[in-house]
């Protein structure tokens, strides 16, 4: 009985006791007393995210001088996490604890390891093997060269560093493996960093750019193969065990060439994800694929990147595969992963372990042999493949670029044991220098200048001191036949989807005419052909894609070959400038949206070009959206910063002269937010959505009328020059209004059109543009110089006014002449840009709005004709400074 009560009794107290034992954990956070940062291993994300937040502001502060210095953004990262870890911010009082404990370090370690491997798959598909079997020899020369001579130097200062630094390896790491190791990384170059640089560069399309690019394919894949080696020997004791792993290895790497790949991309025809883009479905795939191989690879003691990075190898480059799946998800792995795992790394690089003589003499002998070694090699191999000195030399700096492989190579090393804190910090070091070096050097070797005197060299326009080639009598015929005819000869457009019709109308304007002649008669046939002028116009399309931070970008150009002969916007061009007996020529480049104005320039001058068309953006944008199109308002077209500094650039550093053009139904196509059809009561909202656009006929009248209101200055005078031109065509009538400005009674007093121009020094400039008595001459022998036909279709008219009302009057009078007949192909305004003496915005530029800005772009009369709300087109005309090529 006693038992029985017991039993009970103790029964009755730990059940009294138990709600004591599993009382649930405090759950309000921070309202509760609990800090975000306390290291929980149930719910670790809170300090996660403190630390990711930490280390990608950081990284985007520091990324930004940088880049003005021309630096990739690895630097930047780098730098950061060497700041996060022991050199600098770790050294403040109870930082580490609180932000990096240990505690927390395996959490951010298997994100940041998650991320690598996913960047290892990027690179992989980065590297397309066919830019080195298509320029094998001089790839494999250069790749052999550059990474032969350092790997045996870097084998030769190992010997020093083995011994010195004795305590700092391991005891399982040999001086075999320890040289290995070495060698691999004064040897590797940066692929990814390399593409960065050269496309910044604008070298992709040189001698200098694809020999580097294909030499770089080959010494990354022998690189990583040698960094697979110096691994499986290090986590294996005997030399059989590792040539077991390398085996298994080999043979995964086979496996995976000849059994998955063929089924990968047969499931990718199968699914359309080559033609179209890859689907959901094969993206999951794909990414299950890399995290296998890097699984299978870690496994067998190599490591788990190597696994990724094969998976990247195996990926088809057809129909743009690899770049698509890239742009699916770079943006994650280089904004969030890397970063991280950079830090993490940092979080191992201690500066202060540099602390003595010997030890920085052999930082400055690593980086002396990672230079020297990479330089030495690669200007040999180029220059015995055919390169002049200067390129061969060129091509060697680029090749020293380590960057972002080498810091995952060293870490890899640190990882396995064959590097320690201190020999670590020493290599960090080294690839930090060479990686910054390599875009100045650059720079200094092959700058823009030598590239030009270099291809006209090759071209044998002049010889090696640069002097012509080309003799004087062929020099003045060309001169004086210049100055014989004025006409635009050689055209410069830049392309953009959204002005395609604008542009293909003014190509058929400016185009020789056709004359049909009967060539041959025979009985009752009559055989006509199409006689061709001895000169026909030469169109020049320029089409600029922006280059951005994102791997996919670069992967593009280096894809691309030859880009402008598969892109539907410049093929569209050439098939309809031929068909219109035009010569024509197209080319694509791939630049920063910041080089756009340079880009364009530069060709003009290159292309020797008489004109050059720009329309303006339909959107208000640099950049082109290929995705479905969107209409945006008038005030929204006009305000974009970044477009309106492209004009302005474009204009200031124009070599001949330029015109701006701002369409407005031009070609017989209605601007989007004037032709959208008004609701009706009849119509239900059945009906509604099932409704079709109805066929648009062709344009009967295709005529076209153009206002020109001449005032002076050398911009009128090249606009008079270009309507004289355009009138040639018999679809084009003219109006030519004489605009004399009188001084005094004006009606508005507000400051000159002058004082839009912010460099002072650009005054002098001007000069040309004010009114003087060779206007009224050079207007007197136009006139006097047309012919009966084309007397007939221009009208010239007279108008006296005051200079401060001459903007109004000037859109008066176009409104009497221009938009009449709304079934014709387009009216056009063309105004010069730069009169000085008519009265602009009042407002200060502190106070600067749209029209201020329109203003400052294309002057007083084009912000008054493109805003007036006239149904007629408006091309602004700048002439080209004196003096320049054109």
């Amino acid at each position: 009985m006693a038992t029985i009560t017991t039993t009970i009794l103790s029964t009755v107290t730990v059940a009294a006791a138990k709600p004591t034992v599993t009382s649930a954990p405090p759950q309000g956070g921070i309202l509760e007393g609990i800090l975000p940062n306390v290291v929980s291993a149930a719910n670790p994300i809170n300090l996660f995210i403190i630390q990711a937040a930490i280390i990608i502001i950081l990284c985007r502060l520091l990324h930004y001088p940088l880049s003005l210095l021309g630096q990739p953004r690895v630097i930047a990262e780098v730098i950061g996490g060497v700041l996060l870890g022991p050199s600098v911010f770790s050294r403040i009082p109870h930082f580490k604890e609180n932000i990096f404990p240990t505690d927390s370090l395996p959490v951010l370690n298997n994100v940041a390891n998650l991320g690598l491997i996913l960047f290892l798959f990027l690179i992989g598909l980065e590297v397309d093997i066919r830019l080195f079997t298509s320029n094998w020899r001089v790839a494999l020369g250069v790749s052999l060269g550059g990474l032969l001579l350092p790997f045996g130097l870097g084998y030769a200062v190992a010997w020093g560093i083995f011994n010195q630094f004795q305590s700092e390896i391991t005891n399982n790491v040999n001086f075999g493996v320890f040289g290995l190791f070495v060698g691999t990384a004064l040897g590797i170059t940066a692929f990814p960093v390399l593409c960065r640089i050269l496309s910044e560069l604008n070298l992709l399309g040189n001698s200098v750019g694809v020999t580097v690019l294909a030499a770089g394919v080959g010494n990354d894949v022998v690189g990583w193969i040698l960094l697979a080696l110096s691994v499986a020997l290090v986590n294996n004791a005997n030399g059989l065990t590792a040539l077991y792993v390398l085996l298994v290895a080999l043979g995964w790497l086979l496996f995976l060439v000849f059994a998955v790949k063929p089924v990968f991309h047969w499931a990718l025809r199968k699914t359309g994800s080559i033609q179209n883009g890859p689907t959901q479905g094969m993206i999951g795939v794909t990414l299950l694929l890399v995290l296998a191989s890097a699984w299978f690879t870690s496994i067998i003691g190599v490591h788990a990147i190597f696994g990724a990075f094969l998976v990247g190898l195996i990926c088809p480059h057809d129909g743009g595969f690899a770049i698509k799946v890239t742009e699916k998800i770079e943006d994650l792995i280089t904004v969030l992963f890397i970063p991280l795992y950079f830090a993490y790394s940092g979080l191992s690089t201690d500066l202060g372990l540099l602390n003595d003589g010997i030890t920085w003499a052999y930082v400055i002998a690593i980086i002396a042999i990672a230079f020297s070694g990479k330089i030495i090699g690669g200007t040999i191999a180029a220059k015995l493949n055919g390169l002049v000195w200067r390129e061969s030399l060129t091509i060697g700096v680029l090749m020293s670029c380590k960057g972002l492989v080498e810091l995952i190579v060293l870490n890899v090393g640190l990882q396995a044991g064959i590097l320690r804190q201190k020999t670590f910090t020493m290599f960090v070091v080294m690839a930090l220098v060479t990686t910054v070096a390599t875009t100045p050097l650059t720079k200094l070797l092959y700058p823009p200048w030598y590239r030009v005197k270099l291809e006209r060299w090759r071209r044998g326009e002049i010889d090696w001191d640069g002097k012509p080639l080309v003799s004087a009598d062929s020099d003045s015929a060309e001169s004086s036949d210049k100055l014989s005819d004025s006409n635009i000869r050689r055209l410069l457009i830049y392309l953009r989807l959204d002005s395609l019709p604008s542009l293909f109308t003014f190509i058929s304007l400016l185009g020789e005419e056709r004359v049909v002649q009967p060539s041959s008669i025979s009985g009752d046939d009559v055989k006509q052909e199409p006689q061709i002028k001895k000169r026909p116009l030469e169109v020049h399309a320029l089409r600029i894609v922006e280059l951005t931070e994102r791997t996919s970008t670069v992967m593009k150009v280096t894809e691309g070959g030859d880009a402008s002969r598969r892109d539907p916007v410049v093929n569209a061009i050439r098939t309809f400038s031929q068909l219109n007996d035009v010569a024509v020529s197209g080319n694509v480049v791939v630049a920063p949206e910041e080089s756009y104005a340079e880009t364009v320039t530069m060709h003009a001058s290159d292309q020797k070009s008489d004109f050059v068309l720009i329309p303006w953006s339909q959107i208000g944008s640099v950049v082109e959206d290929q995705s479905i199109p969107y209409s945006v308002s008038s005030e929204d077209r006009f305000t974009g910063k970044s477009h309106l500094d492209f004009i302005r650039n474009t204009l200031s550093k124009a070599v001949c002269n330029t015109g701006i053009f701002i369409s407005n139904g031009f070609s017989g196509i209605a601007p989007v937010e004037k032709s959208r059809p008004a609701f009706s009561r009849t119509v239900s909202v059945a009906s509604l959505r099932s409704h079709k656009e109805a066929a648009l006929p062709p344009v009967a009248d295709k005529s076209h009328h153009i206002f020109l209101p001449y005032i002076g200055g050398v911009d009128d005078r090249a606009a008079l020059s270009f309507v004289l031109q355009l009138a040639k065509n018999p679809n084009v009538t003219a109006t030519i209004a004489h605009i004399t400005c009188l001084d005094g009674d004006d009606e508005i007093t507000g400051v000159r059109e002058s004082s839009l121009v912010e460099d002072p020094s650009s005054l002098k400039a001007a000069i040309n543009t004010e009114i003087t008595a060779l206007d009224s001459s050079f207007l007197a022998t136009a006139r006097s110089s047309l012919s009966q036909s084309l007397g007939d279709r221009i009208n010239f008219i007279e108008e006296s006014v005051s200079t401060g009302s001459t903007p109004g009057r000037i859109v008066e009078l176009a409104s009497e002449r221009v938009g009449q007949n709304p079934r014709n192909a387009g009216d056009i305004i063309v105004v010069g840009r730069r009169h000085p003496i008519l009265p602009s915005s009042s407002r200060n530029p502190e106070q600067a709005n749209v029209l201020y800005e329109v203003q400052k772009t294309i002057g007083v009369l084009g912000e008054k004709a493109t805003m007036s709300g006239l149904r007629a087109s408006v091309l602004v005309i700048q002439a080209a400074s004196k003096g320049s090529d054109s």
